[in-house]
């Protein structure tokens, strides 16, 4: 979430920022800044209010002494007045304050000043690319065959039990799974992540701690009787565990990472182009998540894409990096990298991790601030990514690396799944 302060001091800036976006924010900026007129006003009133109640009180007691009653009963009369106008005041200053809130709920994070103008994702910046794109066998098939022809992978069995976009992983193709998340897993914790197991389910104050509510609520999985939300993405609960917290400064960087199931509706998503792994509603991803100091946050974003750089070095997928568009990024991010691994049977690059630097806009939300050696209080920097999200990995790894004799296991995961082929 923005700023007040920051809107208030640099209005113009926060219009022009968000039209990176192509949000016409001028509107909505000036009504922010002129509810948060009216709530500070009334704020000052209240204050004003409460002083002249005070100054009486004190009054009264020292006619009550000295045996003045008249006088006091006269000065009573005012308080019980005051305390009218107080409530009245108070009930006032809530309300705009959460009308505020309400309104500064709506306004997407500023995007960074290097990131592209834009409108879609064809607009996003290919700033890397690297691997070599392996030519297949004749017959090659895409992986929604290969899962067929192997039956690692059973998407009717999942429609039969929850619905479409919930696969059921089978045999190798369950082993292939749990693989990619021990070896994940195990590169985050060598990089120095600590691991954290977290629930499945959030609560509203979570979603809206992160930014996924109101912003994305149509998208969660929402369990109506309890008030709770199935996660999209293991973010989350990780990012929350620091909500309402104060560190030390000396505390920073925190490196988190941990492995859930993601639960995503995906509403209006259809085609060919998210069949079998592309698009699904239930799948496995490790996550990587940091605060950081303000000053330190966007070495810790190049680092966190070195990071995901050298998984993909050792599976030795081809992929590339693109720093995304301001019309293409994520409601809460400043700055975006979303990775792409290409899938030579499908003929198309797929998304398989975001890494962002959401600044204080989380931090903001959360109250997550650190206390610096003078004393004071400030937000800390949040950051997450991908590492790795598993369905579209799994897809490049079974269409990339197949053969005519069956599906190489990339040398990496070896170690994990005890086997070199799916055959």
């Amino acid at each position: 979430m923005l700023q007040i302060a920051y809107i208030r001091e640099h209005k113009e800036h926060v219009i022009a920022a968000l039209a990176k976006r192509n949000i016409a924010a001028s509107l909505v900026v000036h009504e922010v800044v002129q509810i948060d007129e009216n709530r500070r006003a009334a704020q000052v009133e209240l204050d004003a209010v409460l002083t002249e109640a005070n100054k009486l009180s004190a009054a009264i007691g020292e006619m009550m002494k000295s045996g003045e009653r008249e006088k006091a009963a006269i000065l009573k009369e005012k308080t019980v007045l005051l305390k009218e106008q107080s409530k009245e005041l108070s009930e006032k200053t809530e309300q705009l304050a959460a009308a505020l809130q309400q309104k500064l709920y709506t306004l997407p994070n500023l995007p960074a000043d290097i990131v592209p103008a834009g409108t879609s994702a064809e607009d996003n910046l290919t700033v890397f690319e690297e691997g070599e794109i392996p030519v297949l066998h004749q017959g090659a098939m895409p992986h929604w065959e290969l899962v067929k022809k192997y039956d690692i992978i059973d998407f009717e069995l999942g429609t039969k039990i929850t619905g479409a976009g919930f696969p059921v992983y089978k045999g190798k193709g369950a082993r292939l799974q749990r693989a990619l998340i021990n070896y994940f897993l195990d590169k985050n914790i060598a990089a120095g992540y600590k691991e954290y197991q977290v629930p499945h389910l959030v609560n509203e104050a979570s979603g809206y701690g992160t930014g996924q509510l109101p912003d994305k609520e149509g998208q969660m999985y929402h369990v109506g009787i309890d008030d709770l939300y199935l996660i999209p993405t293991a973010e989350v609960p990780v990012t929350n565990l620091f909500r309402d917290v104060i560190l030390n400064e000396n505390e920073l960087p925190v490196l988190c990472t941990g492995y859930t199931p993601c639960f995503r509706r995906e509403a209006g998503s259809y085609g060919a182009h998210v069949r079998g792994l592309n698009r699904l509603h239930q799948f496995d991803k490790v996550e990587i998540v940091r605060i950081e100091h303000p000053e330190n946050s966007y070495q810790a974003l190049d680092g966190m894409v070195e990071h995901v750089k050298s998984l993909l070095q050792e599976l030795k997928l081809p992929y590339r990096i693109l720093r995304l568009c301001g019309g293409d990024m994520g409601f809460t991010s400043a700055l975006t990298y979303d990775f792409e691994v290409f899938s030579t049977a499908q003929d198309r690059w797929l998304e398989i991790s975001s890494v962002s630097n959401f600044e204080t806009f989380q931090a903001n939300r959360l109250k997550l601030r650190f206390k610096g050696k003078d004393g004071k209080t400030q937000l800390a920097h949040t950051l997450n990514g991908s590492s790795l999200a598993l369905p579209r990995v799994l897809a490049g790894i079974l269409e990339n690396y197949q053969t005519a004799e069956g599906i190489v296991i990339p040398e990496v995961l070896r170690p994990y799944t005890g086997f070199d082929m799916i055959n």
